[in-house]
């Protein structure tokens, strides 16, 4: 509230009980009116135009001498004092296009030809930047002036018709005509300065046309010469007559010593400190009132100053603070001519124009008059004009003049309005930029400027007009704006602070007004959310920003957070209608599926919130987040709809192989709740939504997993079945295996792009993936090894072996003992080779799925997020490795004792199903399985292991059987365990059985996969080999070296022998550096070489064999990958020193021996063709195999084999007791577990298990010794007794590293577990 005085309080009561009429107001503006009328020069009209030129041509020469343009801008710089005034920096803009206009010749109001001369050479000028950028930054319209000046005076001296000083009267008048033009200029510029624009108008006056003493008598009191009379009797709707009787009536009081006597007055009550116009208690600090009073008085004296100088009669009223050289020259007839002339010089009779400033709401500015004065004389001085008194005594200032010009001002704005929305104004129409218009502008700034209302009061009455036009809707919004630019160009201009505090209160209370009024809008403009738009709200907030930002509005104590806080519970409202509106549309649109419309108002969600994000990137007056709100609202709303369907979804997703709502529909869901999800998180931080994603749509996934495991066989068979078996890559594989992994891989794919976010449930999801893939895989390995099957064991109907008529064929015909039965060599098929290449390329694949799927980190997950186990026992399963290994002493059922068997293996459980069954080994008594099958048990299960004679045609027959108890408890230490089992009919059969732990478990999956691509592997690998096992038997037996020495070579041609021994692989023969050398004891003495026989003969008996490896290793070459390719030689390498040693001892056993030792030469004969095979495969490092791999272990022990052939009995079981001996101590005293599952769940464990299986040492265990002594007579107890105390040896290793391990199990691991300390003894 204001501090003002009691009686300043009363007389302001007074003055507001005082009610405004429309006649007092008319009869007021009147008079101001008139008084700006008697204020303006007027001209005579009986003087002709002659005389008046001739008169005013040799005035202006006579004062040529003593008048200059830089005087009168000293002489305004000096009254504008440290202040400066400047002009708008877009007048240089406009002024600009003004200037080009004219110099065009496209403004029709400058057509004299001299004038656009004059603007042309000031618009080259001005065009240039320098120029341009010293104007924007000093911006003094002085300067701007004497620039042109400068310029017309070049060019109008170069006027060839401008005699004598003619050409300063032109440059006077081409100034004026420059003035005019900036002062049409700053029209079209907003917050122009009220002074610069009173400045102009004094430069115009001075430069106004010179009139003669004899002009200055001349009055005319007709309405029609004056124009604000008319203005305002237009305004009030009076006819002329009327005002001009009005006129009539007051031209006896209405004078211009009136006017001077109301100046005289206010000057008078501000040293008394009257209420009118402003005292020391109007304001809040001594500053505020020292600062306006300084300014009030200048304005005053100014103002007298200029009526004085316009009529010098009235200075003998002046008081003695006006300047003395206005005193002292009022007899001097000198007028304000030309612009040379003496601004120090007194007025002449004539009148000047009226000081009041033109087309300007601001009203007058600061700079009129001489501003030299002091308080101190104008408070002496003022005393002495007794005849003034201190109060309220005006002839043109009304009772209350606020409420006056608040009255006019509001009576104008209807008017412009009522001609605004004329019917007659057209849209195309020119009209004002500003709500008011020009005269009426006018108008209201010569009754300020007379009734002495201050700006800011001005500027306030203003926004309150516009304020409650705006409520009513009599104006658009537009001119909200406008009224805020006056107020903020007046803070300005005059600093809060100093304002009047009665204005501070009625600015601060409009304030609070427009405040509730534009909140109000933007309150009710949140309805359109959530396509609320910029545009929509922009004006409100400027309004809202500038009324926040002036800190008013503590003053008319508004509560701008309670007020937001509506607008925010406004759009928390807004949104959850759009919300329930949107869910109802789109739930009541046809349709089963129900998740569509939950996926569609997601997508409303998100489309919503990205763009009033975009709309709106910051918060609305700082404290509203419109998206922010929005989405704190929405997104709960929708989880709460996805909760309330989520029975029905669930019944929806899974009523038959076709369901209402697609599982591909619940995922995308899924997605787009996650994607909505992260949104509410981002835009509201603080706020908790308690919704479980991955528990909500966990069992959706599971029923994913179980639909994705049914369809794996689909996969598999459908990949098969469109694969040609031909090779389409590098590494030879066809695109079966392709085919199959790019489906596997495509659940992986869509299983992380879920990016679930509950770790463990991922684990586990992807555990269960992984079952699926070992599945998968599993069928596709039976699957392709069926194939193989049919390819390698065909049919007889249906298969005709290709035969090739070449000499191998025929010699091998010849080799063949008589009665014999032949072996026909097999060729192998391409289709044969990318079925293995197959095999091997899935296992790369596989690796690759096993590292996309990262499976040691997500194992590593459930070991550390698995929840407790709970307290009931689940029934355990374990997983046998059941591996057939070899069968000894076959016996045929028939009457021949030499009949040889084609045999295999079946494992049958107790109801009689078979579990699995064996390949065929044919013709031998002694076959060699080496195949191993998994076998799931929960339980102790028996099985009947069946070994059948394949029979052509008709039912196979039973060789024999046994019997195995797959028992967990027996099998418990993970071992794996050798069982001997004799058969119920004669011979017995070498079964390995190892036991682990079946676990849901992501790497035992896998490495259950990697087991069965790798058995399939070892499986068709054995079966290439047991297709070249016959032939390479057959060519390398004892009948063909007993024929060779017999010499059953004969007509053999050894030149093309010797050539093709030069086949595929094979280099020049010789002794190699690299074989082994194994020195003779001393006592034996040398052996007898055979002479008669040479090394190519020896070579030639077994050329068929080479042929037949030339034959195949060139289809083996072609079609196999390098990989698949080494391991295929690797086994024939590996079959062709068993088959050696086949030649020259008979197999480890404890029964006694039919065999006969080999002589010598035959042994001999048997190492050459050892050497010539080794140097086959090798072919100097050309060959498929590498040496470190021909010369291994077994190798070693074949060459053995001549060490000790000849060695006495005694002497070699002494050898084989050392040697077993020494073997034992060496061994490890722990037996190792059987190859786990985990051990081959990717290529990194099984490389790294084959790596130490190279690394373990290899010792000799006495086995070729004892092998050596079944052919000699009475040795049959001591090798049953080495082999006896063998097996006991490692038992006892085997106990006591079982109980050392025990012990280590039950040894306490820290000091907490440890036993309690017993008591002392009492």
């Amino acid at each position: 509230m204001s501090r003002r005085s009691h009686n300043s309080f009363a007389h302001e009561k007074r003055l507001s009980k005082y009610r405004v009429t429309d006649e007092e107001l008319f009869n007021y503006a009147l008079r101001v009116s008139y008084l700006s009328y008697l204020l303006i020069p007027k001209a005579t009209p009986e003087a002709s135009h002659a005389e008046v030129r001739e008169r005013e041509h040799s005035s202006r020469l006579s004062a040529l001498s003593n008048f200059s343009l830089g005087d009168m801008f000293k002489d305004m710089n000096l009254r504008d004092g440290p202040k400066s005034v400047k002009f708008p920096e877009k007048l240089l803009k406009v002024l600009e296009q003004k200037l080009k206009d004219i110099a065009m010749g496209k403004d029709a109001g400058y057509t004299d030809q001299l004038v656009r001369r004059t603007m042309a050479r000031f618009y080259a000028m001005f065009m240039d930047d320098s120029f341009k950028r010293q104007m924007k930054e000093n911006r003094k319209i002085e300067e701007l002036i004497l620039m042109f000046a400068t310029h017309a005076t070049g060019v109008l001296k170069k006027e060839p018709t401008l005699a004598g000083d003619g050409w300063k009267l032109e440059l006077n008048k081409h100034i004026a005509i420059f003035v005019k033009m900036l002062r049409e200029c700053l029209r079209n510029v907003n917050h122009v300065s009220p002074e610069l624009l009173s400045r102009l108008d004094i430069y115009t006056a001075k430069l106004a046309p010179a009139q003669s003493v004899a002009d200055s008598g001349y009055e005319s009191t007709n309405v029609a010469d004056m124009d604000l009379v008319r203005i305002l009797a237009a305004v009030f709707k009076i006819p002329d007559s009327a005002a001009q009787q009005e006129i009539d009536n007051l031209q006896g009081i209405c004078t211009e010593k009136a006017a001077l006597t109301d100046l005289k007055t206010c000057l008078k009550n501000i040293n008394a400190g009257a209420a009118f116009p402003g005292r020391r208690d109007d304001f809040d600090s001594e500053a505020a009132w020292t600062h306006w009073k300084s300014v009030e008085t200048t304005h005053l004296q100014q103002m007298m100053v200029a009526m004085v100088q316009y009529k010098p009669e009235l200075a003998k009223s002046t008081p003695a603070d006006v300047s003395p050289s206005l005193r002292t020259s009022s007899h001097v007839t000198t007028r304000p001519g030309s612009l040379y002339s003496s601004f120090d010089a007194a007025p002449s009779a004539s009148r000047n124009p009226s000081v009041s400033s033109r087309r300007s709401f601001y009203g007058i500015g600061n700079g009129i008059g001489s501003g030299d004065y002091s308080n101190g004389s104008a408070d002496n001085d003022a005393d002495e004009d007794d005849d003034i008194q201190v109060g309220h005594h005006f002839t043109y200032i009304p009772p209350n003049p606020k409420r006056f010009y608040k009255r006019l001002l509001e009576i104008c704005l209807l008017a412009d309005l009522e001609v605004m929305l004329s019917p007659e104004v057209d849209d195309n129409d020119e009209v004002s930029l500003g709500i008011l218009s020009a005269p009426h502008i006018d108008l209201l700034n010569e009754c300020a400027m007379r009734w002495r209302i201050s700006h800011s009061y001005r500027v306030t009455c203003f926004m309150d007009i516009v304020r409650q036009f705006y409520e009513r809707g009599d104006v658009p919004l537009e001119c909200i704006p406008e009224g805020l630019s006056n107020i903020q160009k007046a803070m300005t201009d005059m600093e809060l602070e100093n304002w009047p505090t009665q204005d501070i209160e009625y600015l601060s209370s409009i304030y609070g007004s427009l405040f509730n009024i534009f909140l109000s809008s933007l309150y009710h403009a949140m309805d359109s959310i959530p396509n609320l738009k910029p545009a929509e709200v922009e004006p409100y907030l400027n309004v809202l920003e500038h009324v926040r930002d002036s800190g008013l509005l503590e003053r008319f104590d508004v509560d701008i957070g309670a007020r937001l806080a509506d607008v925010q519970e406004r759009i928390k409202q807004v949104s959850e209608q759009f919300f329930i509106a949107k869910m109802e549309e789109l739930s009541a649109a046809p349709g089963v599926n129900r998740a569509l419309p939950l996926l569609l108002m997601t997508d409303e969600i998100e489309k919503s919130a990205k763009l009033l994000d975009k709309r709106f990137p910051s918060p609305i007056l700082e404290q509203l987040d419109v998206v922010s709100l929005v989405v704190e609202v929405v997104i709960p709303a929708f989880v709460n709809e996805l909760q309330n369907s989520q029975k029905r979804l669930f019944e929806s997703s899974m009523n038959g192989p076709t369901p209402d709502v697609p599982i591909q529909d619940i995922f995308a869901l899924y997605r787009r709740t996650k994607t909505i999800l992260g949104m509410f998180s981002a835009f509201v931080p603080n706020a908790q939504l308690n919704f479980d994603i991955p528990q909500f749509f966990e069992p959706y996934v599971r029923q994913w997993l179980i639909n994705t495991d049914a369809k794996t066989g689909q996969w598999v068979e459908a990949a098969i079945a469109a694969d040609q078996w031909q090779a389409e890559a590098s590494e030879g594989h066809s695109s079966s295996i392709v085919d199959l992994f790019d489906s596997l891989r495509s659940p992986i794919n869509f299983l992380q792009d879920l990016e679930w976010e509950d770790s463990y449930q991922n684990a586990r999801f992807f555990t269960a993936l992984a079952k699926t893939v070992s599945k998968a895989v599993e069928q596709y390995c039976r699957s392709v090894e069926g194939l193989f099957l049919t390819e390698m064991f065909p049919r007889p109907t249906d298969y005709l072996q290709p035969q090739k008529s070449s000499a191998w064929l025929e010699k091998a015909r010849q080799l063949a003992i008589t009665g014999e039965k032949k072996v026909e060599p097999f060729n192998f098929q391409a289709e044969s080779c990318v079925k293995l290449n197959n095999v091997e390329a899935a296992r790369k694949l596989l690796d690759n799925m096993y590292n996309q799927m990262e499976v040691d980190k997500l194992a590593e997950v459930v070991m550390s997020l698995a929840p407790p186990v709970p307290d009931k026992k689940e029934v355990e399963r374990f997983l046998f490795a059941v591996k057939i290994v070899i069968a000894e002493g076959l016996v045929a059922n028939d009457a021949s004792p030499n009949s040889k068997l084609d045999t295999f293996i079946t494992l049958s459980d107790e109801a009689g199903n078979r579990l699995a069954k064996t390949r065929t080994i044919y013709e031998t008594n002694n076959p060699r399985w080496d195949e191993t099958f998994d076998i799931s048990v929960d339980k102790p299960l028996w099985l009947m292991v069946s070994i059948r004679d394949r029979a052509l045609v008709g039912k196979h027959d039973t060789v024999g059987r046994a019997y195995l108890c797959l028992d967990p408890r027996r099998f418990g230490d993970y071992l794996a365990h050798d069982l001997w089992m004799d058969l119920d009919s004669s011979g017995r059969v070498l079964v390995r059985v190892s036991m682990e732990g079946e676990k849901d478990d992501i790497q035992f999956y896998f490495g259950r996969a990697f087991r069965s691509l790798k058995r399939a592997e070892a499986d068709m690998l054995r079966i290439f080999i047991d297709k070249m096992s016959p032939f390479i038997r057959q060519c390398l037996s004892r009948s063909v070296v007993k024929t060779l020495i017999k010499g059953g070579t004969q007509g053999l041609d050894y030149n093309k022998a010797l050539g093709n021994v030069q086949a595929f692989y094979r280099s020049a023969m010789g002794t190699s550096s690299s074989e082994v050398q194994i020195p003779l004891p001393q006592a034996e003495k040398p052996r007898l070489r055979p002479e008669d026989l040479t090394d190519v003969e020896i070579e030639a008996a077994i050329l068929p064999l080479f042929d037949y490896f030339d034959a195949n290793l060139q289809t083996l070459n072609m079609h196999l990958s390098e990989t698949a390719k080494e391991k295929v030689m690797t086994r024939v390498w590996k079959e062709i020193l068993a088959v050696i040693e086949g030649l020259l001892i008979p197999p480890l056993s404890d029964v006694a021996s039919d065999m006969k030792p080999l002589s010598d030469k035959e042994v001999d004969i048997v190492f050459k063709w050892l050497k010539f095979l080794r140097d086959y495969f090798y072919a100097n490092g050309e060959g498929p195999v590498p040496l470190e791999i021909l010369q291994n272990q077994k190798y070693r022990d074949v060459v053995s084999i001549r060490l000790y052939y000849d060695w006495h009995t005694d002497a070699l079981m002494e050898e084989c007791v050392r040697m077993m001996q020494q073997s034992l101590s060496s061994s490890p005293t722990m037996k190792k577990r059987a190859k786990s599952v985990y051990q081959q769940r990717n290529l990194g464990t099984i490389k790294s298990r084959k790596k130490e299986k190279r690394e373990e040492k290899e010792v000799s265990n006495g086995e070729t010794i004892m092998q050596i002594l079944r052919m000699r007579p009475g040795t049959q107890d001591f090798i049953a007794q080495q082999l006896q105390i063998m097996t006991q040896m490692q038992a006892e290793q085997e106990a006591r590293a079982k109980e050392l391990e025990q012990r280590r199990v039950k040894r306490p691991t820290n000091r907490s577990q440890a036993p309690p300390v017993p008591p002392l003894p009492s």
